[in-house]
């Protein structure tokens, strides 16, 4: 299994890298992924998140979903847009409103010989700057994308299997 996170600077951006390789085909990843509801699953309970959209949600171009959940204690609303659908193997949720100055997350899924690569590349930019990713943003990621690995594991790869480990 592939399970690797990163987090590096671009051109001005935070971009967030994570990669795990689960031993189930595509054609049962993506479809779990598709389905909005499983965001609950995926989320660490300190977040306090909840989907505000009425369900159920069609995902495709141009679809906006809303959230609330809570950073640090402070609640937010959230509203993302999908700005590319291309099952199984992509799509991008758009932050349009919500805790950052930019966030765009591509979802992509390929087969591999083991089962089905995930990755995810998230490009966002932060209010205050790399002081504030430094103090409080890369450190809440990291324990989100972890938590949602783990999550992820534990839902479609019973198997728990966790035999290579790589960088992105």
């Amino acid at each position: 299994m592939i399970d690797a996170l990163r987090i590096s600077r671009q051109d001005g951006d935070f971009v967030l890298e994570s990669r795990l390789r689960l031993e189930r085909p595509r054609s049962e990843v993506f479809p779990f992924f598709a389905d909005t509801g499983n965001l609950d699953a995926l989320t660490p309970p300190w977040l306090h998140f909840r989907i505000l959209t009425p369900r159920p949600i069609e995902m495709r171009v141009g679809t906006f979903i809303d959230y609330r959940l809570r950073i640090h204690g402070i609640p937010l609303a959230w509203r993302s847009e999908i700005t590319a659908y291309d099952p199984p193997h992509r799509f991008v949720d758009e932050q349009r409103r919500g805790p950052y100055r930019s966030w765009r997350h591509e979802h992509l899924f390929s087969e591999t010989g083991e089962g089905t690569l995930i990755e995810d590349r998230v490009r966002y930019r932060t209010w205050g700057g790399p002081l504030v990713h430094a103090l409080l943003v890369r450190r809440d990621l990291e324990g989100i994308f972890r938590f949602r690995r783990e999550r992820l594991r534990e839902r479609l790869d019973p198997s728990g299997s966790r035999a290579a480990t790589g960088a992105v």
